[in-house]
């Protein structure tokens, strides 16, 4: 008898372990497979009972519904033996009567598989909305973040990825959507309360996630009595196979192990460098691992052969917490090595004082500028000729306006850094942990430094070396507005490898940008101004507008004379954006 994949509410899930061994001889609803998709492990049930002759599939493999996984015979070495053994009186010789019994039976069985069939694929949602279940909050980007605003209440109906809190961080305002349909059961959280990634926040009645669905058809399987004496006898003899069944449960690792190392080749470089391979955890736990931003090498698996699970996942956060609660020192934003503030009670001697709290971004930002101080930072000065570039963003800004496109010089700036980037690679790098190796960066992220009344944000634009100066204007204006109204994604926020900080129109003729580590280099921008240039071919000086360039570096990265080399360069493309075309 082939015992199939079941409907796993995904197209396809990979094999997350083998449960069973050919030869071993297992219970109906005894489970067989544990399977994993990016939405949720689930673990196959045997749909017949009986002694396993073959294992279809290994671990590693895309299963689908209606694959064979396993084959298994029947214990009594025939499919209606169960009936035989009721019917013992009935005289073998009728043939008539056996034959309408064994289709009635029959009958009746394919209407109670059917009818179970039709109860698992509708009970899902009946389950879900009949069971509450407790949701956490996704990855937001930072160790802790203000609830500012409930947008639902308790009894509301809501659909799946509909908004239903806004968090309010120290770098930006997201919304949490809601993780799948249903009614709002319990709101865990209170406007005003600070929240970490994995914390429990809403408990929602039903739902039409699959993976909702899935675990209440578990959850329902697992309360019936037979499920629950099938569950006993289950972990009986997995105790049984730990105590006395070494050499099968070494069998089982190796198998897992060796799946492992077949798939090793396939791994990115990233993953072995993380050094995941060893960990035992399906690929659903190791997606959460990284919304999570947990290391799953530190994480000890609680399942068997010491498998990871999410429950895992999210005590390890707890703990971790913990641990920076009970240890203020190790989560104290300020390292600075600054000796503590004099006692300024004195008012004879200090006068009076008055203590004003910072801004969350300004307290997010304390530990990052404290980074300067390890960094052996030097600045380079330089001027650029902006005078025909600007004449080249006159002609064009009125076409640009009219499509409601503000055009500043910000956006060739932009685009000649990203030009310049990809010409002069070591100033879009990160210099190794271990100060061996310089990580250079494949694509362009420009990081543009955004005043806002909070502070200075910095949100990011991805690949600007494939962009256009129009298409740079467009983003440039889209994620001011966004910082200033605080409606920044995480993703807006993350990934830069290069800044540019201007100061616009604000004054000042430079100033030095601290370089936001990890990356090795800023350049900041100053106020353009008309100032005399000689001409050596009119023999005279005449006007130009001279823009101010302030390149920081990190000084173990980068030496002065290619510092000097890239602000130049940068300078000569300002002056002749044309250049870029080349």
């Amino acid at each position: 008898m082939d015992i199939k994949a079941p409907d796993l509410g995904v197209d396809s899930a990979e094999v997350s372990e083998i449960m069973v061994e050919v030869g071993d001889v297992i219970a109906k609803d005894d489970n067989i497979i544990l399977l994993e998709s990016d939405k949720a492990s689930v673990e196959v049930p045997s749909s017949a009972a009986g002694k396993v002759t073959k294992i279809s599939v290994a671990v590693g493999d895309q299963v689908s519904e209606g694959m064979v996984l396993i084959e298994i015979e029947s214990e009594d070495g025939a499919a209606d033996n169960s009936n035989d053994a009721a019917d013992t009186d009935v005289n073998t010789n009728d043939v008539d009567t056996q034959d309408s019994d064994s289709q009635t039976t029959a009958a009746e069985d394919q209407q109670s598989y059917s009818a179970s069939k039709d109860k698992t694929e509708s009970s899902a949602p009946a389950n879900s909305s009949e069971k509450a279940i407790t949701y956490a909050l996704p990855d937001l980007g930072v160790d802790e973040a203000q609830v500012s605003e409930i947008m639902v209440s308790v009894g509301d109906t809501v659909s799946a990825d509909q908004s239903i809190l806004l968090i309010e961080s120290d770098k930006a305002s997201v919304e949490v959507p809601a993780p799948v349909a249903g009614k709002i059961e319990k709101i865990l959280v209170e406007a005003g309360d600070m929240v970490a990634n994995g914390q429990d926040f809403i408990v929602i009645m039903g739902g039409g996630s699959d993976e909702a669905s899935n675990a209440d058809a578990s959850e329902s399987k697992s309360d019936t009595p037979a499920a629950q004496d099938s569950t006993q006898a289950k972990s009986d003899s997995s105790a049984d196979k730990q105590t006395t069944g070494e050499p099968k449960q070494a069998a089982k690792s190796t198998t897992t192990n060796t799946a492992n190392n077949q798939k090793k080749d396939k791994l990115t470089e990233a993953q072995i460098n993380e050094k995941l391979v060893d960990v035992y955890a399906g690929p659903a736990v190791r997606k959460l691992a990284r919304q999570l931003g947990v290391d799953i090498t530190q994480v000890s698996g609680s399942a068997l052969n010491d498998r990871v699970l999410k429950e895992d996942l999210f005590a390890h956060v707890k703990e971790s917490l913990s641990t920076q609660k009970a240890d203020p020192a190790a989560g104290s934003p300020v390292s600075s090595g600054l000796p503590t503030l004099p006692d300024m009670s004195n008012t004879e001697v200090w006068g009076e004082t008055e203590a004003q709290d910072l801004s969350r971004l300004q307290k997010v930002s304390i530990p990052q500028l404290n980074y300067n101080t390890l960094l052996p930072q030097v600045t380079q000065f330089d001027l650029s000729d902006i005078t025909e570039t600007e004449k080249l963003r006159g002609e064009l800004k009125g076409g640009m306006k009219a499509e409601g496109i503000g055009f500043t010089i910000l956006a060739f700036v932009v685009k000649a850094t990203a030009y310049a980037l990809t010409q002069h690679p070591r100033f879009n790098s990160h210099l190794s942990d271990d100060n061996t190796q310089v990580i250079l960066r494949k694509s362009v992220n420009m990081g543009i430094a955004v005043a806002t009344d909070d502070g200075l944000i910095v949100p990011v634009i991805k690949n600007v070396q494939d962009k256009g100066l129009k298409q740079i204007a467009i983003e440039i204006g889209e994620l001011a507005v966004k910082a200033r109204d605080k409606k920044l994604s995480t993703k807006d926020l993350q990934g830069a490898s290069f800044t540019i900080s201007s100061q616009g129109n604000l004054g000042g003729t430079a100033f030095t940008p601290l370089v936001n580590w990890p990356q090795v280099g800023i350049l900041g921008v100053s106020e353009a101004s008309m100032q005399p240039r000689w001409n050596a071919k009119k023999q005279d000086f005449e006007p130009r507008l001279m823009l101010p360039l302030s390149l920081s570096y990190d000084h173990r990265v980068i030496n002065g004379a290619d510092a000097a080399v890239f602000t130049r360069y940068i300078a000569t493309l300002l002056a002749d954006p044309r250049r870029i075309l080349l």
